[in-house]
């Protein structure tokens, strides 16, 4: 049965007009649900940080411990290396006075290769815990050979802390003690008691004991002692006139 024209405006609705409450309801939905659409659209997350939380909790590995290179240090056979220690050499920069000795009026250069002006005069130089170096240092590559000063025997063949591998010879004399110290090595065949003459290889330059890794040198020096049988004691002279005097 259809409503005539009549009965819609007797109930208030204008002719014409009844569908149009549907279609602002749907754009109104429409509106709402674009609204919703851009403001997620909107959240961005800021460059580089999509793995934040990721590395948040993670440890990072430490970085490798660092090693402590230690340089080999020469061995010395049980002929060469006496149970008893052998004392420092002597700290005292007195010249000798009053006691007879018969030193050579030069000496060999004690480092192959090496003349008389490479020579520098170190003897009343500084070093640590307030010491005087009493001694010269002769500067050549590792390996150089080291000859022997003059005539004489070998005392001891040792190994210390601060020299590193040692050399005690006595001159002929009996009284005079020429040390080489910081020796890579000894030469073959060396042995306490032996004999040698001016000019042998007894040995080769080295950094061994309390010298700077890589400081390759022979620290020679030379006193005189007053009671033989304590060889590491005496009076220290200093090498360097006798090492540059004209031969």
């Amino acid at each position: 049965m259809s409503i005539g024209r009549g009965a819609q405006q007797r109930r208030g609705v204008p002719a014409g007009r009844r569908a149009r409450p549907r279609a602002r309801t749907a754009a109104t939905l429409l509106l709402l649900a674009l609204v919703a659409a851009s403001s997620h659209a909107c959240v961005v997350s800021p460059p580089g940080d999509e793995n934040a939380d990721a590395n948040a909790n993670v440890s990072q590995p430490a970085g490798p411990t660092p090693s402590l290179e230690v340089a080999p240090f020469p061995t010395v056979s049980p002929t060469q290396q006496s149970a008893t220690p052998a004392p420092a050499p002597p700290s005292s920069a007195a010249t000798p006075s009053g006691v007879s000795a018969e030193i050579p009026d030069s000496l060999a250069i004690p480092v192959a290769g090496i003349r008389a002006e490479d020579l520098r005069d170190t003897f009343n130089k500084s070093r640590s815990e307030g010491r005087v170096h009493n001694s010269i240092d002769i500067i050549a590559p590792k390996g150089t050979p080291v000859l022997a000063a003059t005539d004489g025997t070998v005392v001891k063949l040792f190994q210390s802390v601060k020299g590193g591998i040692t050399l005690y010879q006595r001159g002929t004399d009996g009284k005079t003690i020429y040390y080489y110290a910081h020796l890579d090595r000894y030469a073959d065949g060396l042995a306490e008691n032996k004999q040698v003459r001016r000019g042998e290889v007894i040995g080769y330059v080295g950094d061994t004991g309390n010298a700077t890794p890589g400081n390759y040198h022979l620290h020679f020096s030379i006193w005189i002692t007053e009671d033989p049988k304590r060889y590491w004691d005496g009076q220290n002279l200093n090498p360097y006139p006798l090492l540059t005097a004209k031969k």
